[in-house]
């Protein structure tokens, strides 16, 4: 699950807490990170540096890795999305977003233009939080076409808003190097802090959910993960730009 360079990198302290999490994966996986520090007598720091230590952002992106790692070895697990959405409230009931998203908000407030953009599935968030944007006061657009000209009065002065569950799809990634050349501040919304497309934002904002997917007729992987973390941050980005433009 984890390399062997990440794995040399562990203190003594920090390889009873992995051989601890290998050996109740389908206990940790819904553990927060205070209940997994009362369970194995350590502080919440030591499990947050044990985390980045095995290359993971934080808390939530290693038990990503353990629900996929439990999914792909065939370990019972609940991996639907109720339970994923629910991790995903918690968290923002805690105030884990709300400093970027202020971040992201006071940004767009000092700019003319707001362009939405994302690809399949995202792009039907692009195009809500774009309406949903404009009704609250901040005119904004939706671009769904990787091909569109991005001319003139459009990218001047502008803030574009990506969303991408990946963060590595390449339509996406070329819209947004081409929006970044031409002057355009960028945020972005995806899944995790370390993707490419969360690199080259100014604002990056990551909600970390297990991502799911299945194999079709046609042997294609169809993406389902769940929407709804995105939906959320958009919805949430729009009502701060509000509450400071009013």
């Amino acid at each position: 699950m984890f390399s062997a360079e990440n794995l040399a990198n562990l203190s003594e302290l920090e390889l009873e807490l992995y051989k601890y999490v290998i050996e109740n994966i389908n206990k940790v996986i819904y553990m927060r990170i205070r209940e997994l520090a009362q369970e194995t007598h350590v502080s919440t720091t030591t499990i947050i540096r044990f985390c980045r230590n095995l290359g993971c952002d934080g808390f939530s992106d290693f038990k990503v890795k353990l629900k996929m790692h439990a999914k792909e070895s065939n370990t019972k697990s609940v991996d639907d999305n109720i339970d994923a959405i629910e991790e995903f409230m918690e968290r923002s009931l805690k105030g884990d977003l709300d400093e970027n998203i202020i971040k992201a908000a006071e940004l767009i407030v000092n700019y003319n233009n707001v362009l939405f953009i994302g690809i399949g599935n995202s792009g039907f968030i692009a195009g809500y939080g774009a309406r949903y944007m404009s009704s609250l006061g901040k005119f904004a657009v939706h671009i769904d076409d990787p091909y569109f000209p991005l001319i003139g009065d459009l990218v001047n002065n502008s803030v574009t808003i990506a969303l991408s569950v990946s963060g590595e799809t390449d339509a996406a990634l070329r819209l947004i190097s081409l929006l970044k050349s031409k002057g355009s501040k960028i945020v972005s919304i995806t899944n995790k802090k370390s993707s490419t497309l969360s690199k080259l934002s100014d604002v990056s904002i990551s909600y970390y959910i297990t991502t799911e997917s299945y194999l079709d007729n046609d042997l294609e992987y169809r993406d389902t993960t769940s929407q709804v973390p995105a939906l959320y941050i958009v919805e949430a980005l729009a009502r701060e730009v509000n509450r400071m433009i009013v």
